[in-house]
């Protein structure tokens, strides 16, 4: 891809999810053409039959595996993906990867090993995680999150600065290609001290209870999530929230020369939407 974007399509998967949805207005934005792959759209990541009919004819393809990338089946699934879409022409591919999960490196290598020209965008927590998802459900209905953060402490990305970065680095020419860009927001809070904002953007009373990540993983289940799956996620929880995280990555700085948007502003404007209205 060149620095001119007319006439450019960029397919982006999970199109409808936290961060394709931004990618997709990010890219829209920057005067891109965005064909959109999610279920609703045919595109499935276990269905290789899906993947062509997406992929044929597009310029870039933004990647995010999903369900997470540091999975088992994630390293398989986006080189056969990564391979075919170069096979087709698309050789520009971005991969939304995760900052400091090191399950997520055999992905990002068989993302490398595809012959396309790269860029992995490695994020941290998302700000979105509070309002959109699983988490949401407790500030709603008993103004408290149980979750196995502990007192690590996260720079939390917002998910629109991601979209934004993905959207400057296809626009960017060559700049990117081959690289890592690590993105986070631009200061370090703990799970208590991002439940105190939210609760001061809403007015309510709201708390955060830290667990151990096995006892969350029993809640899981007993939520019905099927038993590998909780396993994975306790597993990834007590590394990932294990204070590994606790630095600031300027990614966002580097791509669109600005601040990342702050999480107060992210609690302001979900709280306006009535996000966690009881």
């Amino acid at each position: 891809m060149t620095g001119n974007t007319r006439n450019t399509t960029v397919v982006v998967t999970g199109a409808t999810g936290r961060t394709g949805r931004r990618v997709a207005q990010a890219a829209q934005a920057a005067g891109l053409t965005v064909r959109p792959a999610s279920r609703a759209q045919g595109f499935d990541w276990a269905e290789r039959s899906t993947w062509a009919p997406v992929l044929r004819g597009a310029d870039a393809a933004y990647l995010a595996y999903h369900s997470d990338i540091g999975t088992p089946d994630a390293a398989r699934a986006i080189g056969l993906l990564a391979h075919e879409a170069v096979s087709l022409g698309v050789r520009r591919l971005v991969l939304l990867s995760s900052r400091g999960e090191e399950r997520a490196r055999p992905a990002e290598e068989a993302l490398r090993e595809s012959g396309a020209e790269w860029t992995v965008v490695r994020a941290a927590w998302f700000a979105q995680n509070f309002s959109e998802g699983p988490l949401v459900e407790g500030f709603r209905l008993s103004g408290e999150l149980v979750f196995p953060g502990g007192e690590a402490r996260e720079p939390f990305i917002d998910v629109r600065d991601i979209g934004d970065v993905v959207a400057g680095v296809l626009t960017a020419g060559d700049r990117y290609v081959g690289q890592a860009v690590a993105v986070s927001g631009p200061r370090l809070l703990t799970w208590a001290e991002a439940v105190a904002e939210i609760a001061k953007a809403t007015g309510r009373e709201l708390t955060y209870t830290a667990v151990p990540a096995r006892a969350y993983g029993e809640n899981l289940i007993g939520f019905g999530v099927p038993p590998e799956e909780v396993e994975f996620l306790v597993e990834l929880f007590e590394s990932l929230l294990d204070g590994r995280n606790a630095y600031l990555s300027d990614g966002v700085r580097q791509v669109l020369g600005r601040e990342p948007r702050d999480f107060t502003e992210f609690a302001r404007e979900a709280a306006a939407a009535g996000t966690w209205k009881v």
